[in-house]
């Protein structure tokens, strides 16, 4: 049984975003005795809404519990730059107000994104170094240089006298990443040998075998691609992902084209890389107005929108929105990147609206246009070995991608595996790994100007409007609850008429009417009443007439 001087020294790991989906990453580290725990913050971003949450911009985790625990936060790590993983900074910092640490690239696209959403609270952000180590409360973490799909992304060697934790962020292993630093193989393999107690890892691909393919075989495959194409070529990918951009500009290059950029985001990200001298060996980028007068084969488009996105660049020229490009039979599009999942329906109509224009597209299935930047089970199987971990926390997945880590790391022969969920409080002690706890957590919406629960955005009744629709009426009486006029019937997204051709609204108005005079003289006097009968009898008759549950509002005015 563990003494109470051990328990004093347990660190805990309590998801809040997360664990069981992809994207909403929050992660928490906590160490000393419960109730009086000092916390580490890894990582704040969001995700984004599906259906279920129609109107909605921006999705992120509820730090109800971090509010209460504000005094006894040590600070924030950001491991990567990533919206799904530092997206809902600039919306919950201001609540928090704690210490920020981040990469240069993170830290230069965050100040980016400040200065274009108006009104947002500037965050005061440590800049750090891959190999660095900061003191951090009662944390030492070492910011050890990983590979994924964005420059400088960072794992977390946290140090507490209770042990090591390794938290690897997103990443694989990429000895030619295109861009900044490789995975530090070297130095995760020293990790390894001090004793690594944990391990916190990233799911995304643990269903897969094998290893993924370099940045550098895509670089290699783009300049084959755009070499066979006879006239305009547009790419598009994540513009986070500087190394591919840098392997775009490069292919363009040897094909002698030059490169037009068009996206808001995609623009943003090359200034910051600017910055920082990623880009400094590179032919100079183009905007947008070159594209009319550069010759058809002479031009590479490097645009937004990989996921599908309505405003993004490559939505509105595959619909011939666009006022300053255009493509025509014969242009190739290049989609280098992979669909997230929940965005299909929206990359399946632009690439619709290609092929709808006979343009030439090329996807991953054709050509190695893209690679992931998480790990396989091979590399799994590497960093295993390589750190050697006595307990392994599978992170960053849906169910499916936990339930696969979990049992890969059991077949490997890692002592502990445990499976936890959003808002499990899991104690990492080797040897007494367990959920011991449970914090609050949910969702929290952006939703226009307004950040809040989604059940008191109106979320609730904008998902019936786009099932049932709405039916708004009003009524006026006198004192005594007769009424002056016949009802008035706003009908929103309604059939017009019935099987017989009548006018719903007529079949509403007879309906109400019935309701309201059928109410007892004596009681008719109540507002409130007469309200609720009519509410029910129109919605009782639509849903006989047409069979579906309308969202019905009655408002009662008394003369």
């Amino acid at each position: 049984m563990a003494s109470a001087k051990d328990k004093e020294n347990d660190i805990v790991f309590l998801p809040l975003g997360g664990v069981g989906e992809i994207g909403m990453n929050l992660g928490l580290y906590g160490f000393g005795p419960e109730g009086n725990r000092k916390w580490l913050i890894v990582d704040c971003g969001v995700s984004f809404a599906g259906p279920e949450l129609p109107g909605i911009d921006l999705v992120m985790p509820d730090i109800k519990f971090l509010e209460d625990e504000v005094n006894n936060i040590a600070g924030m790590v950001i491991t990567h730059a990533h919206e799904d993983h530092y997206g809902a900074i600039l919306h919950l910092w201001p609540f928090l107000k704690v210490p920020v640490y981040a990469t240069a690239f993170t830290a230069g696209l965050l100040a980016a994104k400040t200065e274009s959403e108006p009104g947002a609270e500037e965050v005061p952000v440590t800049v750090v170094r891959q190999g660095e180590r900061h003191t951090i409360g009662p944390f030492d973490v070492e910011f050890v240089a990983m590979a994924h799909s964005i420059p400088e992304p960072c794992a977390l060697a946290i140090r507490t006298p209770a042990g090591l934790v390794l938290h690897t962020g997103d990443w694989k292993i990429d000895l030619s990443p295109g861009i900044g630093q490789p995975i530090d193989l070297d130095r995760l393999a020293e990790l390894g040998r001090e004793g690594v107690m944990a391990l916190v890892c990233d799911s995304t691909n643990a269903v897969r075998d094998g290893v993924s393919p370099s940045e550098a075989d895509v670089a290699a495959e783009l300049t084959k691609v755009i070499g066979r194409a006879k006239h305009r070529v547009a790419v598009t990918t994540f513009a986070s992902n500087v190394a591919r951009i840098r392997a775009i500009a490069r292919a363009a290059a040897a094909n002698e084209r030059d490169v037009v950029v068009v996206g808001r985001s995609m623009h943003r990200a090359i200034e910051v890389a600017n910055e920082l001298e990623y880009m400094d060996d590179l032919p100079a980028f183009h905007d947008e107005e070159a594209y009319g007068y550069l010759p058809r084969d002479k031009v590479v488009l490097l645009c937004t929108g990989s996921q599908g996105e309505n405003r993004a660049a490559l939505a509105r020229i595959a619909a011939g929105d666009h006022r300053n490009i255009a493509l025509a039979q014969g242009d190739m599009v290049i989609f280098s990147s992979r669909t997230i999942p929940g965005n299909e329906k929206e990359v399946g109509a632009v690439l619709n609206n290609l092929a709808d224009k006979d343009v030439e597209i090329v996807t991953d299935k054709d050509a190695l246009v893209h690679v992931s930047g998480h790990p396989r089970r091979g590399e799994l199987e590497q960093l295993y070995k390589l750190v050697q971990p006595k307990v392994v926390l599978p992170v960053h997945g849906e169910p499916l991608h936990l339930a696969a880590h979990a049992a890969f790391a059991k077949e490997q022969g890692v002592p502990e595996v445990i499976r936890g969920k959003n808002g499990d409080v899991i104690r990492l002690v080797a040897g007494r790994a367990a959920i011991i706890d449970e914090a609050p957590f949910g969702i929290l919406v952006k939703d226009g100007r307004i950040l809040d629960d989604p059940e008191v955005t109106g979320v609730k009744e904008r998902r019936k409007l786009s099932f049932a629709g709405a039916a708004i009426i009003t009524l006026v009486v006198n004192r005594s609850g007769e009424l002056l006029d016949e009802p008035n019937a706003v009908l929103l997204g309604l059939p017009d008429t019935d099987d017989d051709g009548e006018p719903m609204e007529d079949i509403v108005r007879k309906a109400v009417i019935g309701a309201v005079t059928s109410i007892p003289k004596a009681r008719r006097k109540d507002k409130d009443l007469i309200a609720e009968a009519a509410r029910r009898a129109a919605r009782s008759e639509i849903l006989d007439v047409w069979g579906k549950k309308t969202l019905c509002k009655v408002v009662v005015t008394q003369l």
